[in-house]
């Protein structure tokens, strides 16, 4: 299993930081924020306007890579590259050793789960928070559990069109938009729901 039962405590969750980065947003971002934002997520009034996800890998043990997606254009030869360098980089290091690193004008921030590494690179700026990132790839984890009940390696390998639906879900155009697991996985089960129902009746 990738995720083993444990309670992680969310240190997004707290009155101050989300009073204090509502004030923050409303200052540098008047015309993004409004009423409705109070009804967002921690997690996802962090993100709003302020952290731009330039990559998400998914990648094992062995070094191959399982899941990718790009918010931004590189070519094919100079994805590969980067990720065989980033992999490397970040297989190496052990347990005791720093989950943050800086590479190639990007801050990567990575975590291991059982046997998936997850890999996401930000803009390398003062205003990027490495926890955030960690917080971000534990909910992902968590909603990839929930949908495919304890996923596994296997899961992501043989279904990778509905591990993309979930990412897609939260992250768009780079920007975290959601991170609320009921919301994340509506949308996906209702299309889930469909497409068993198609089923039924073409075998009819």
């Amino acid at each position: 299993l990738l995720l083993r039962a444990r309670s992680v405590s969310n240190p997004f969750e707290s009155a101050d930081f989300t009073q204090q980065h509502i004030a923050f947003e409303a200052q540098r971002y008047p015309d993004h924020l409004d009423s409705r934002s109070e009804r967002h997520t921690p997690l996802r009034r962090w993100c709003f306007g302020l952290t731009m996800i330039r990559f998400i890998l998914m990648v094992n043990k062995q070094g191959q890579t399982r899941l990718a997606s790009y918010y931004e254009w590189l070519p094919i030869a100079e994805r590969t590259a980067l990720e065989a360098e980033m992999i490397r980089r970040c297989l190496s290091r052990n347990e005791f050793q720093c989950s943050f690193l800086e590479f190639r004008g990007y801050k990567v921030i990575f975590r291991r789960y059982a046997s998936l590494f997850f890999i996401v690179g930000v803009t390398d700026g003062e205003d990027e928070n490495e926890l955030g990132i960690l917080e971000f790839i534990h909910c992902l984890v968590e909603t990839l559990d929930k949908f495919f009940e304890s996923v596994c390696e296997l899961d992501i390998m043989f279904n990778l069109e509905k591990a993309h639906f979930v990412l897609d879900e939260m992250v768009m155009n780079g920007c975290i938009v959601e991170a609320n697991k009921q919301n994340i996985l509506k949308p996906i089960n209702l299309m889930e729901k469909a497409s068993a129902e198609e089923s039924i009746f073409s075998r009819s």
